[in-house]
């Protein structure tokens, strides 16, 4: 008897189409009930005429990222929508940071994600005051990476490279034999504690060289930063290697892009084998016209607005409401393209009262001409997606639902 996977049976199943995939991730979308918008979340207190109208045309549901309970990071509830099981493929933040700035990541090199922040002494021990020293402009940041990258070129034998990112994050790149990736973050996800030690995990000779580096790294970083007014630290996060997995290419047989402004997000994207494109701006406008640009030139498109995530977890309800509505008077743009399948969500919940990444499914919505709309729908909304008729579902199996809808899904069996 044939035990399927669900990579066997996509790649079995899927067929080439003329037809024309749009996935839309508002990162961090869902919400909770703000007692200051009357009970409501962000995203029904939302002045959102064009996304309500399109729900009642639509399937509503809910995504489950991992599975209840699980707040997941960025990177697995993307690479659920994407198809790609969160609990068997995982990857550091610090290689999606890498390869979303292109940097040219080498067999053996050792990624690590890097915050600079604010940190107080008491005595000799630092004590973080803000993880995110601000969110300096990018343009500090690089600044700052200059300085770094002046003083310190190597410890221990191992070549460090240090490049800036966006805002208060920058990559670290550890280049040298010996190296392994099973290191605990150093960030300790709080504010008015110490930043963590280095831990290897598991206990290997690859793990503890790269920890010893690694804890080494951050005193001679906090020398170099030590007279700076608020990015006076690094915090490090996602140590990694470059893994080798079936490409989005090959599992579904599509031409798939991906816009995006954050560099973390065009990573994961090329790490799965999207064609990762190249814009000016950061706008959702600026988003929308790449977009535009290239409608004719692939079959699936993955388009990532990040600021309702990062409104969200500056506990910002107004911002994460205005983030909402400027896609809102966007939508007209986008089915002008007439995509034959639209689907919309987040890839978590981040809601404004809780500050942070939660265990909360996610609010979906799924347009084609295969969709049975529910009639008592009024809007686009938590709890509207709550008593959609595509239900809950898990995240991972979104991607067969569109290949659907898409008419790209043979039959199985007979």
């Amino acid at each position: 008897m044939h035990e399927w996977t669900y990579e066997a049976l996509m790649q079995e199943l899927t067929k080439p189409a003329d037809t024309k995939t749009l996935l839309i991730v508002l990162d961090g979308l869902g919400g909770l009930p703000v007692p200051e918008l009357n009970g409501k979340t962000e995203l029904e207190a939302a002045q959102k005429p064009n996304l309500d109208e399109l729900a009642k045309r639509s399937m509503l549901g809910l995504s489950e990222p991992v599975f209840p309970g699980i707040a997941p990071g960025s990177s697995a509830g993307h690479f659920a929508l994407f198809g790609y099981d969160p609990l068997r493929y995982y990857v550091g933040r610090g290689v999606l940071e890498a390869l979303g700035i292109g940097f040219p990541l080498q067999e053996g090199d050792v990624a690590i994600r890097a915050n600079f922040a604010t940190i107080r002494y008491e005595g000799d021990q630092p004590i973080v005051v803000d993880r995110r020293a601000g969110r300096p402009p990018t343009e500090e940041t690089k600044r700052l990476c200059a300085k770094l990258r002046d003083a310190i070129s190597e410890v221990d034998g191992v070549r460090v490279l240090i490049e800036p990112v966006k805002e208060h994050r920058f990559v670290v790149v550890l280049r040298g034999e010996g190296l392994g990736d099973g290191v605990r973050d150093t960030d300790p996800q709080g504010t008015e504690q110490p930043p963590l030690s280095p831990v290897p995990d598991p206990d290997t000779p690859e793990n503890r060289r790269t920890a010893e580096v690694a804890a080494k790294l951050v005193g001679r970083i906090a020398e170099v930063l030590r007279d700076e007014p608020k990015a006076n630290f690094a915090l490090l996060r996602g140590f990694a290697k470059r893994p080798n997995w079936v490409s989005f290419r090959d599992l579904y047989k599509l031409n798939p892009c991906c816009i995006a402004v954050y560099p973390m997000y065009r990573g994961l994207a090329q790490l799965v084998g999207m064609t990762v494109l190249n814009f000016e701006g950061d706008t959702i406008a600026d988003e929308i016209a790449a977009l535009r640009r290239a409608w004719n030139d692939y079959d699936f498109f993955f388009v990532h607005i990040k600021a309702t995530d990062s409104r969200g977890e500056d506990g910002d309800f107004q911002g994460k409401i205005a983030v909402i509505e400027e896609f809102d008077r966007h939508l007209p743009d986008i089915l002008a393209l007439q995509p034959d399948v639209l689907a919309i969500t987040g890839d978590h919940s981040t809601p404004a009262r809780y500050r942070a990444h939660s265990w909360h499914p996610v609010p979906l919505l799924v347009h084609s001409r295969w969709v049975i709309p529910d009639p008592t729908v009024d809007g686009f909304g938590e709890r509207a997606c709550a008593k959609g008729t595509l239900g809950k579902i898990p995240a991972k199996f979104l991607m067969s639902l569109l290949l659907a809808h898409a008419g790209r899904l043979e039959r199985y069996q007979a």
